[in-house]
């Protein structure tokens, strides 16, 4: 499942932000909200099978 475009206001000064599942960070006054506020369980690491072997990331750089 793609991560989901969420909208919300800032718990502190009142702009409408976005994020992604819930999770909320405010370019404006900076308030973050936790992570374990979101709407999904966030992956650990340990899932990452990929990098947790040391293999490298194939699409580090898209654009060359």
């Amino acid at each position: 499942m793609s991560p989901e475009i969420t909208n919300a206001e800032c718990r502190r000064c009142g702009t409408l932000i976005a994020g992604l599942d819930g999770r909320y960070s405010c370019g404006v006054c900076g308030w973050v909200n936790h992570h374990s506020e979101g709407h999904r369980t966030l992956p650990r690491a340990e899932d990452d099978t990929g990098r947790a072997a040391g293999h490298p990331d194939d699409n580090h750089n898209r654009l060359s």
